[in-house]
């Protein structure tokens, strides 16, 4: 009865657990992340360089911005190179603080 038990106790966390999600959208910032663009800052003359100068001088957080929604990126180290960019981001998200435990990120198509 007890290997059972266990077996059913696993298979149910097994089932709770938050699934990897594919996410598609913008590597930026979350200080102007649902900007019109990062020109008004003048951090930078494109996107990304803007986006990561907000990383590096004032403290901001990489996030994928998907035209509607903002999400935190658990990797700070990985967006980096595809800052400004369209990406597809594979991940596991936490609804209620609205980060995506990176796995991996990889260019859109």
């Amino acid at each position: 009865m007890k290997p059972l038990l266990l077996s059913l106790l696993a298979v149910a966390a097994l089932a709770a657990a938050p699934r990897q999600q594919a996410f598609t959208g913008t590597i930026a910032d979350n200080m102007c992340a649902t900007s019109a663009g990062h020109s008004q800052m003048r951090m930078g003359p494109t996107d990304a360089e803007c986006t990561i100068a907000c990383i590096s001088a004032h403290g901001a957080t990489y996030v994928l911005y998907n035209g509607k929604d903002v999400y935190t990126l658990s990797d700070q180290q990985m967006p980096e190179k595809f800052a400004g960019q369209e990406v597809k981001v594979l991940g596991t998200l936490d609804a209620k603080t609205k980060t995506i435990q990176v796995d991996s990120i990889t260019a859109a198509k």
